[in-house]
Formats: C-alpha cells, sequence, structure tokens
C-alpha cells in the first residue's frame, strides 16, 4: 500500500463546541472547518498541525456510530486515518491480506473525501481509516 502521510486523527466528543476553546486558546489552533456529514450522523470539525488534520467528531443522532463509540469508550481517539492514492485499490490489497473491512467500496467523508474502514479486529484494536 502507498500511503503517503497520516491524513487525519478522529477525536470522537459529545460537543465540538465546548471542546473549541482547548484546540484554539491552549494549543494555538485554528479550526478552518465545520460541516455535517448527514449520511454518517456527524457533525466534524478540523484544525491543521502541519500536514496532519485533527478532527473532532460529534454526534447529530443517538444511533449514531460515534454516538455509540462515546456511549462505550467516552471521549476521546476514535480512528487514525491514512492518505493514499486510490482507495478501491487499498481496499482490494488489505482485502488480499485477510484484513477485514467495514466498507467493501469507498464512499463519501468529510471535506469530500473518498473513504473507507478498516476493522480494529484486525488491526490490533485501532479503528483505520484510508482516505482520498
Amino acid at each position: 500500500m502507498d500511503i503517503s502521510h497520516i491524513e487525519h486523527i478522529g477525536i470522537a466528543v459529545k460537543n465540538i463546541a465546548e471542546h473549541l476553546p482547548y484546540y484554539e486558546n491552549v494549543l494555538g489552533l485554528k479550526c478552518y472547518s465545520v460541516e455535517e456529514v448527514a449520511d454518517q450522523k456527524v457533525k466534524t470539525a478540523f484544525f491543521k498541525v502541519g500536514q496532519t488534520k485533527i478532527e473532532l467528531l460529534e454526534p447529530t443522532s443517538e444511533d449514531s456510530t460515534i454516538a455509540k463509540f462515546i456511549e462505550k469508550r467516552g471521549e476521546g481517539v476514535h480512528h487514525i486515518a491514512f492518505a493514499v492514492p486510490d482507495v478501491a485499490k487499498a481496499l482490494a490489497e488489505v482485502e488480499a491480506k485477510n484484513i477485514q473491512v467495514i466498507d467493501k467500496t469507498p464512499r463519501k467523508g468529510a471535506e469530500g473525501l473518498e473513504i473507507a474502514f478498516l476493522h480494529p479486529k484486525s488491526t490490533g484494536g485501532v479503528l483505520t481509516e484510508l482516505c482520498q
């Protein structure tokens, strides 16, 4: 697989607005984008740190994946995302290596990226996202 860099680190939070002061006033980062991804039932906020981004993920529904994650594990790191030139090709490569995937085909994510997730049962407990 041809990974160019860590695209972002996803952090699950109950309320983005409550966490903005930490990222902006303490860490000195600037939120450059807030967007809702309706089909994933999540609102996102992005901060840039060099080439890598921090993505805050707030559930917009009690039955969203992020809401269930927070209920089970609390707020905190949710996933790590790697940039690849071709998500579909990368999915085929990992499946050929017996890695369990959550997404069989790429789908649209925040910031218009094509994304797909690898199951943490196959990745040492780390939810892994591939982004293009």
